[in-house]
């Protein structure tokens, strides 16, 4: 089998992996996720914090976008500009209406600000201690990864997950960016 089809077949047992998850420990988690996140992003030369707002069983940021909010970071949320090209953020406020994006993701209108970030948490299907995700397939993430790691001063990537989504291994290939870390409601991987 190639890489697309492990992929392919990993994709549905992650899937319904997550959605049990989400189900049993969704809420909780989320707390979890927001303090963990919180510990490491405090001892980081951070100023812009690209995010996304969770879709269907995706672990919740809101409580640490609320957070980060308050305390003043400088939030963005992911932009899908058109296919086959990296994600854009834009800055997101506390109470911000958002609209709905082209593959049903929810993000800033129009005229927010574009903000380039210095970390961005990546949400994930499946991860294993390589520092490897599995995705839902569209590449987004990997070519924005991929130009934000090229710029100057780079950038920190975090996935972001439920402990229970770890994996022995995810397929990959060489498109396919390595995160720095993964973060789940249990702590750092």
């Amino acid at each position: 089998m190639s890489a697309d089809d492990d992929k392919a077949q990993l994709r549905g047992e992650a899937r319904a992996r997550r959605q049990d998850t989400f189900r049993n420990e969704g809420a909780g988690a989320a707390q979890g996720l927001a303090r963990h996140l919180m510990a490491i992003l405090e001892n980081q030369p951070v100023v812009n914090v690209a995010a996304y707002w969770a879709v269907g069983s995706e672990i919740d940021l809101t409580p640490l976008l609320d957070a980060l909010d308050e305390e003043g970071w400088n939030v963005a949320l992911p932009v899908v500009v058109e296919n086959n090209a990296p994600l854009i953020f834009r800055r997101w406020r506390s109470g911000d209406v958002l609209v709905e994006g082209p593959l049903k993701t929810l993000q800033p209108q129009a005229d927010c600000e574009e903000i380039v970030p210095d970390v961005v948490l990546t949400p994930l299907l499946a991860f294993d201690d390589a520092g490897y995700r599995l995705g839902q397939g569209g590449g987004f993430y990997d070519r924005t990864l991929e130009k934000l790691k090229a710029r100057a001063g780079g950038v920190l990537s975090i996935g972001v997950a439920f402990s229970a989504q770890r994996v022995d291994r995810v397929p990959r290939d060489g498109h396919d960016q390595r995160l720095d870390m993964i973060v789940t409601e249990k702590g750092r991987i």
